[in-house]
């Protein structure tokens, strides 16, 4: 096990927060001429040919079978689907109001756990699910005035992201994090190829400029370098002190989305990020404060060997 280094954590984090929407700011510059099947592809594919020889170099285990290999595979489509999503959305709204309604997946997470896995979920967090909707509500209204339905997609990125954690938690423990990517770069490319090719003429016809193929490459590789320090971090410090630090994705986005779009939110957009933020942090310091509790009266009940 990795010694925590904290400093370090965080700093692969606000790494993992940068990356993140530049690679959805050239998504958002490619969804206009590209098509998004093949925007996927690259994505997927850049992801295998990255991850491969890292998996091979350091012999990480990355054979899978039976039940993991079935959770693999529909890992993998979620995921497709989810991206599929975010970069569809970013065709419609602006980059910071994309990424902040999709930061409704925490609560979406939530109430999965309470209904579906049966996990105990309290009032508070359940009231801070409500009020984070409430934020996310007002985050989509300006957007939905202007485009209509296609604001919501960012909701369906939320859903198909949460669905994606929470497979992801059934084979954690099973699997390596980068075998785990590399086999899913290679299944996604397995399926995406086919589609290019045969499914879409548009696509398959497609031929990008330099310029843009320069910028499917940097999506794959953004991505990937994304996915590989958010893991990292995790090595170095724990999920509680890292969970805040992902919702400074929605001011990087913001910045970006101002220098590259001149897209800033509006005050009723803005308004909603903050309640939605804070919701979201609230949600995650009462998670953090449970488990202390939690982990205080592990340590002071009596041992059964000594009773």
């Amino acid at each position: 096990m990795s010694q925590d280094r904290p400093a370090l954590g965080v700093l692969l984090m606000l790494g993992f927060c940068c990356l993140a929407p530049m690679g959805d700011a050239m998504a958002k510059v490619l969804g206009q001429s590209v098509p998004l099947d093949l925007m996927l592809l690259a994505r997927f594919l850049v992801q295998a040919v990255v991850l491969i020889p890292l998996v091979v170099l350091t012999r990480r285990a990355w054979r899978m079978h039976g039940r993991i290999l079935g959770f693999v595979v529909l890992r993998t489509l979620l995921h497709i689907a989810g991206i599929g999503a975010m970069f569809t959305a970013l065709t419609y709204l602006p980059l910071a109001d994309a990424i902040a309604i999709a930061f409704v997946m925490p609560f979406i997470m939530l109430l999965l756990g309470k209904y579906v896995l049966a996990e105990a979920v309290g009032p508070h967090r359940l009231a801070a699910c409500v009020v984070g909707f409430v934020g996310t509500l007002l985050v989509i209204q300006p957007s939905f005035a202007e485009v209509g339905w296609p604001a919501l997609w960012p909701l369906a990125v939320a859903v198909v992201f949460a669905l994606f954690m929470l497979t992801t938690r059934q084979i954690a423990k099973a699997t390596d994090p980068i075998a785990l990517q590399a086999v899913s770069g290679v299944m996604a490319s397995a399926v995406l190829l086919p589609v290019v090719l045969l499914g879409d003429p548009a696509a398959a016809l497609a031929t990008p400029g330099g310029v843009e193929w320069l910028l499917l490459g940097l999506i794959g590789l953004l991505g990937t370098g994304a996915h590989l320090l958010m893991t990292w971090s995790l090595r170095f410090a724990p999920s509680a002190t890292l969970a805040p630090m992902q919702y400074l994705e929605i001011p990087v986005a913001t910045v970006i989305g101002w220098l590259v779009f001149r897209d800033f939110p509006d005050a009723l957009a803005f308004a909603g990020i903050c309640v939605t933020v804070a919701a979201g942090l609230y949600i995650i310091l009462r998670e953090r404060r449970l488990a202390l509790a939690a982990a205080q009266v592990a340590r002071t009940r009596p041992h059964p060997a000594k009773l």
